[in-house]
């Protein structure tokens, strides 16, 4: 290329600014064996402020949203991070729920002191558990025996009382008051006296049925009964009263019995939990103890779960803060649930103790990690995560959760949360939350920032330095010497793709690295080398890049058709890039233009075809402007032209082609031929200068690679926006071939050098009276566009 540059082109970069090398002898060890580790992230000074001061200030919607960790460790690496940061948190509670006795499908919430919850479950399943298996038998003692003997004593004398009048009256009419058996049950009837002795319904009529007793004495019999009815039922009522008075002052007694038990059982218990909601559920105990369960008791029905505690969220005394990692953030996992069981009805049925906490609560008192999008991924997370935060409380079982096959109407008292939510997500998410949730900017006001790359100095090598040594140590992999280090710290300056930085994405580095260790041991070496580093970085490359090779494959038999050599007029090698997984490649995509007299002006042919995305539409309409910039002809622009990508049938995106459809468009229109051997890639704007474009490296090394297919010939080379200069860091293949002359790669900051480089002649500048050197490429251009306006115009006039 160097003869063209004395045509006005940039001069080509040499082999040392292609690659930036990192020398091994500066490294200051001889491997990672001898380096301090590194645990935490490099080089994020400002993220970690932001993330310090997230964790600390308990101000309302603070929470966090982490942005730019990447990688599949990287939930790991915040926990790690939040460990080294250490955040203080207040005191926590335990919290436990139980039966609300008074309204059972309301379970009410105690809070206890940190650690405390499951001390109380414990002492209240010993209370369940005597209610159960000993309280019944506790209630058979000598002094309540005697009690009730007294008080059935008592009763009998008070009825005898009560009656004795009335059965004197019937004895004067020859009647008794007798107990006789009615199915299961004992009534008092008024019942004929014969022979002193009363005779029962049955035997009576049997006594008529034999003419013992005549119908007179029956009918006599009857009519005495009769009379006495009325008082009978006086007495009947007097003595049921009586009755019923002496079981209740049994049950009575037997109750407090029950208190004076449960009083000293629960003695402990309200020691150690002074707690007025405590207080009440012991109380409320007692009471559906004596009031509700007495007879369930005799019958030996198990009823004590109703009287245990269930600690739904509980602590260890003394405990750090709670750091809670919420994988699968579903509804149902961060909130909580009730569990169902399915008696031998198929009816289902909850209970207080079937309550469970989801991670909301666990995480309360301290912090809880979620991805943003896990969360948002889940139907309905997003929405209760945020009611819960706004509200500053948790219900575990939300109205909308309900569904009409549950037959649990369970809902339990809400929890008061203090917890500190911690999203873990990439800009798009965030900045989408930003707008389409009024929500989350007022909760999460904090923003941790962390950027994918740091300084490429001494610290920043240090770190890396740092890292591996953590990484090699804490798996178990071979050390690496300082040329393997040296090569890593060259391929995290390659990933980053900016000039003067390295990565922060360790994750592609750290998987080299174990690579290279595998290779190290299959070679027999005790420590990685940069011959192994390299190894694996090929290996890597090798695994991802079979579409790569199978278009460059298609170009050389020439199913695919590109022009490696000569020249060619309104044809260009253009260059573009394709993704496998996380490594992306680059391969030439030929140009083409033609043109003519007429008034259509410059047609995209891909976006006539409706392939051309948005990016890459905006660019050519900038290129019809920079057209109209360049050539500034005192007449209408008169041609039509046309642009196309040959062979492409996919859609095409960017405006990193816009630089040399500038060149194929001039090419056309004036007849000048662009060199075959040289490919383009660079964004332009409408006043000529070239602009940067990504992927530069590996558009160089795509070209370089069909070059090398089809047999280097020491003219071909690549030609780049002068601002993306600094950027490259190209494989040590292409640094080899530069530095042996077969290949090159030129910078260039406008279209006029970049044109100049292309046609081996002078692009032109306007001099003070605006016109280009005669025989200036765009000179031509200008005289050109006049030939074809002038033909035009002739055209519309013999019309």
């Amino acid at each position: 290329m160097s003869a063209q540059d004395e045509q006005g082109g940039g001069r080509p970069m040499g082999p040392e600014q292609l690659r930036w090398r990192c020398d091994p002898g500066r490294l200051g060890f001889e491997t990672t064996a001898e380096v301090e580790p590194i645990a935490g992230v490099v080089g994020q000074d400002t993220a970690m402020e932001a993330l310090r001061f997230g964790l600390a200030t308990a101000a309302p919607g603070q929470n966090v949203f982490v942005r730019g960790l990447t990688g599949t460790g990287r939930m790991t690496l915040l926990k790690r991070l939040m460990e080294e940061i250490k955040p203080s948190c207040p005191e926590t509670k335990d919290r436990c729920y139980v039966r609300n006795f008074k309204n059972p499908d309301r379970p009410a919430l105690l809070t206890l002191p940190r650690g405390r919850g499951r001390a109380l479950a414990r002492m209240m399943d010993e209370v369940a558990e005597f209610v159960q298996r000993d309280l019944k038998q506790a209630l058979e003692t000598d002094a309540l025996r005697a009690g009730r003997a007294a008080l059935e004593e008592e009763s009998h004398a008070q009825i005898a009382t009560a009656t004795k009048p009335f059965e004197e009256e019937l004895a004067k009419a020859g009647l008794g008051l007798v107990q006789v058996n009615a199915g299961s049950m004992v009534q008092t009837a008024i019942l004929p006296i014969v022979d002193g002795k009363p005779i029962p319904p049955d035997v009576y009529q049997h006594l008529r049925e034999t003419g013992q007793v005549t119908e007179e004495q029956h009918d006599e019999t009857q009519k005495r009964i009769q009379s006495f009815m009325r008082g009978f039922e006086e007495i009947s009522r007097e003595v049921e009263r009586l009755r019923n008075e002496h079981m209740e002052r049994t049950r009575e007694m037997v109750r407090n019995q029950v208190r004076s038990i449960l009083a000293r059982l629960m003695g402990p218990i309200r020691e150690h939990f002074p707690q007025e909601r405590v207080g009440r559920f012991l109380d409320d105990i007692v009471e559906d103890l004596c009031k509700h369960r007495m007879e369930a008791l005799e019958k030996d029905v198990d009823f004590s779960r109703l009287y245990r505690v269930n600690p739904v969220v509980d602590h260890e005394a003394g405990t750090e803060c709670p750091v809670v990692v919420e994988t699968s953030p579903t509804l149902r996992n961060l909130l909580g649930s009730i569990d169902q069981r399915v008696g031998a009805s198929g009816a289902a049925h909850s209970d207080h103790m079937m309550i469970r906490a989801g991670s909301l609560l666990r995480a309360d008192g301290g912090y809880l990690l979620i991805e943003a999008r896990d969360l948002l991924a889940e139907p309905g997370a997003w929405r209760m995560l945020v009611r819960a935060l706004r509200c500053g409380r948790a219900e575990i079982v939300p109205s909308e959760m309900m569904t009409p096959w549950m037959a649990s109407t369970l809902k339990p008292e809400p929890i008061e949360l203090n917890v500190k939510v911690i999203l873990l997500g990439d800009s798009g998410l965030y900045y989408a939350l930003d707008q389409l949730d009024p929500d989350f900017p007022e909760l999460f006001k904090v923003l941790a920032d962390f950027d994918s790359v740091i300084d490429r100095d001494d610290a920043g090598i240090a770190h890396y330095a740092g890292v591996l040594a953590r990484v090699t140590k804490e798996e178990g992999l071979a050390a690496l010497d300082r040329s393997a280090v040296a090569e890593l710290v060259e391929h995290g300056a390659r990933i980053a793709a900016k000039n003067g930085k390295l990565t922060t994405r360790f994750g592609r580095l750290l998987d080299i690295t174990r690579e290279a260790a595998f290779v190290a041991s299959e070679n027999g070496e005790v420590t990685v080398t940069g011959a192994d580093v390299r190894e694996a970085v090929r290996r890597t490359r090798r695994r991802a890049d079979l579409p790569a090779r199978k278009f460059r494959e298609l170009m050389h038999i020439g199913t695919i058709d590109v022009t490696m050599s000569g020249t060619a007029v309104g044809q260009i090698n253009g260059l573009a890039v394709i993704q496998a997984g996380p490594l992306t490649y680059g391969f030439p995509q030929r140009i083409t233009a033609t043109i003519g007299p007429g008034t259509a002006g410059v047609v995209n042919i891909e976006h006539e075809a409706d392939l051309s995305g948005s990016i890459h539409t905006k660019g050519f309409y900038i290129l019809s402007g920079l057209l109209r910039t360049l050539l500034q002809t005192d007449h209408p622009l008169a041609f039509d032209a046309s642009i196309a990508f040959e062979q492409s049938y996919g859609g095409i995106d960017g405006d990193s082609a816009s630089g040399a459809e500038m060149c194929c468009l001039l090419s056309a229109l004036t007849g000048i031929a662009l060199r075959q051997d040289i490919a383009m890639t660079g964004a332009i704007d409408q006043t000529g200068k070239l602009m940067a474009v990504g992927a530069v490296t590996e558009k160089i090394e795509g070209f370089f690679d069909v070059c090398s297919d089809f047999g280097l010939t020491g003219t071909q080379g690549v030609i780049i926006p002068e601002s993306t200069a600094g950027d490259v860091m190209v494989r040590h293949d292409v640094v080899d071939a530069v530095r042996a002359g077969t290949f090159s790669v030129c910078p260039a900051s406008t279209i006029h050098e970049a044109i100049s480089i292309m046609t081996g002649r002078d692009a032109g500048r306007r001099d003070g009276q605006g016109k280009y050197p005669a025989g200036s490429v765009l000179c031509e251009a200008v005289e050109q566009a006049r030939r074809y306006w002038e033909a035009s115009k002739s055209a519309m006039g013999h019309r």
